[in-house]
């Protein structure tokens, strides 16, 4: 049985940079010298793309090199559940983390991993005002705990101000790190959508184009937020807010469906349903003299006079054919233009190109309002409308889709999710990821205290006005915290006390729950699969994922309950007969000898069940 350890890659999260390099060392093989790279020889293998100059195009500032890394260090963290703030917590496939959003990205990466359709977030614009969270390189977790106020010695968090030296390097430091985890977690066909102004806009796109790629470039889409503003400084009101929106690698827009009340058959034609169409084009007789000329009706004689500013769109005998198919349909009177006939079953699609003139969504006024719907007053400022949402929603995902915002805000991208679903009868799924960012509120002490009430008060409007939606309208409550297997931290003036501790490394003021959630994270598993739950032995024992994961946290387990637990364990695994191997966990420090581990193992593998760790 092998004992896991906070030393073991299965209890941290993703390890990036081993990752990246599997796959180099699978790329080029011959690169490879002792484990580690010869640049040399990858330069020749890579031909001409390789850059040495000094000079390069591209953004760089101070601290890039270290924000690369940052993305790339593994977290130490944990999230532990909360089901006591949750909302359908046996039920429900939704999320909401309370946390920092860097270590949350990493806690997500083996999990997650190109499984996300859509990313929305509406970041700090770095006004001078807003709060840009400082990363700490050396531990991340520890200095989230203080900022929050979770730990003693607490900092005070403080607005990223426009006087300081490093104003867009802080921002730049604090944006970079967590796009390029987030670029893992789309799907090939996956698209991130980012609010932004012109504060920071020119900045934003030029760190997407080194982390997305500029050939994933999808378009740069223009909202109006506001109506415009009689007391606008230099007599310019800054009405609009962009959303920058790339791919991973092959995204394409569902699309804006077509309006098709405008199509009849008043003639009955047997190709179906049809719209009158303009059959000119703005070109003059000089650029177009073949389109040029006087068209004859062949039923009535009649003649329609040429426009030398707005020629026919078809050349004579093209026209010809059309009319001979019944193409064309021509006025009694001369003075009006004939009209082509343009059917519907000959449309190539159902819908149109999405426009990044974004037109048919509410202002910034309508998330107030939204807002004080819910809660009688707004408890935040500056969010944004659902609308908006509902929009990038509709126009980028199906209806089972997952989506992420890692800037949560006050919940407007899980509450369009949770509406949209009603509306379509859909399953996204949302991931909401939000710092408890102190507020003045006594209320809502923090922003995640924000998200969370908006959420529930969102699902239950909802529910009230869809009463006939069963769909899911829960969420499960996350908290970032570190983790529950304990480190080997000595006390060189209590030795004895730490050699005494260390013997269970598993946290003491940690729940089961809170360690069975952390495997899940730590081995890749989803935090909403399916987990069953059954008495054996005397012993809890968690199925999770249909065998996929058995577990049981017990803090003893007595020689002779090990048969019998075994042998239960066994039944149970061919009630469900999984499919793939299965792996089972067990508390180290449960057994009363390592006799009784040695039997337990034993008895398993003769079963089959050879895959068998403990903590």
């Amino acid at each position: 049985m092998h004992k896991l350890t906070a030393h073991d890659p299965e209890t941290h999260s993703a390890d990036l940079i081993a990752d990246n390099l599997q796959q180099l060392k699978a790329l080029f093989p011959e690169a490879f010298t002792e484990g580690k790279i010869d640049f040399e020889v990858l330069k020749q293998l890579l031909g001409g793309a390789v850059e040495e100059r000094e000079e390069k195009y591209g953004l760089n500032w101070h601290g890039k090199r270290r924000a690369r890394q940052l993305a790339l260090t593994p977290s130490t963290g944990t999230l532990r559940p909360c089901p006591e703030d949750s909302v359908d917590w046996d039920t429900t496939r939704n999320l909401m983390i309370e946390g920092d959003n860097l270590e949350v990205l990493k806690l997500l990466q083996k999990s997650y991993t190109g499984k996300v359709k859509l990313i929305y977030i509406d970041p700090p614009y770095n006004t001078g005002k807003d709060f840009v969270y400082p990363d700490d390189y050396r531990d991340n977790i520890r200095n989230y705990l203080e900022l929050t106020g979770q730990v003693e010695g607490g900092r005070k968090i403080s607005s990223n101000t426009d006087t300081s030296g490093r104003f867009h390097t802080d921002w730049l430091n604090m944006m970079y790190p967590r796009l390029k985890l987030a670029r893992n977690l789309l799907k090939d066909d996956g698209v991130i959508f980012i609010s932004i102004d012109d504060n920071e806009m020119a900045a934003l796109r030029k760190i997407c184009d080194d982390v997305f790629g500029e050939e994933n470039f999808v378009g740069m889409f223009v909202w109006r937020r506001r109506a415009s503003s009689a007391l606008a400084e230099r007599l310019v009101s800054t009405d609009h807010e962009y959303v920058l929106a790339f791919q991973r690698t092959s995204f394409t827009s569902l699309g804006v469906p077509k309006d098709f009340a405008n199509y009849s058959n008043p003639d009955n034609d047997p190709r179906g349903e049809w719209v009158t169409g303009d059959l000119t084009v703005g070109m003059n007789k000089e650029l177009r003299p073949n389109q040029f000329y006087e068209l004859v009706s062949p039923k009535t004689g009649k003649s329609y006079p040429a426009n030398p500013n707005r020629v026919w769109a078809y050349i004579r005998e093209s026209m010809y054919k059309l009319i001979d198919e019944g193409r064309i349909i021509f006025p009694d009177d001369t003075s009006r233009r004939p009209m082509l006939k343009r059917f519907k079953n000959e449309l190539k699609s159902d819908v149109n190109p999405v426009s990044t003139w974004v037109t048919d969504v509410g202002l910034n006024t309508e998330s107030t309002k939204e807002l004080q719907d819910l809660f009688g007053q707004s408890p935040f400022d500056y969010s944004k409308p659902s609308s908006l949402l509902q929009h990038l929603l509709k126009s980028s995902v199906d209806r089972d889709a997952l989506v992420l915002d890692f800037f949560a805000g006050s919940g407007t991208t899980a509450h369009a999710v949770m509406s949209l679903n009603a509306a379509d009868n859909g399953k996204r799924r949302f991931i909401a990821v939000q710092l408890p960012e102190p507020t003045d509120l006594k209320e809502y002490p923090t922003i995640a205290d924000i998200t969370k009430e908006r959420l529930r008060r969102a699902a239950k409007k909802i529910k009230d006005e869809n009463p006939l939606f069963s769909g899911d309208l829960g969420f499960r409550v996350f908290k970032l915290d570190s983790s529950n297997i304990r480190a080997w931290e000595p006390d060189r003036d209590h030795l004895a006390q730490s050699l005494l501790d260390a013997t269970d490394h598993l946290k003491a003021d940690r729940s089961e729950q809170d360690i069975l959630f952390e495997l899940l994270l730590k081995l890749g598993l989803d935090l909403t699969i399916p987990i069953e739950q059954k008495t054996i032995a005397g012993k809890t024992v968690h199925s999770i994922g249909a065998d996929v994961l058995l577990v049981c946290l017990a803090p003893q387990i007595a020689a002779v309950e090990v048969e019998p637990l075994a042998l239960g364990l066994v039944d149970w695994h061919k009630e469900h007969a999984p499919v793939g191997d299965s792996q089972l966990v067990f508390r180290d420090s449960a057994f009363a000898d390592d006799v009784a581990k040695t039997n337990l193992t034993a008895i398993l593998q003769q079963h089959g069940l050879d895959n068998v760790r403990s903590l």
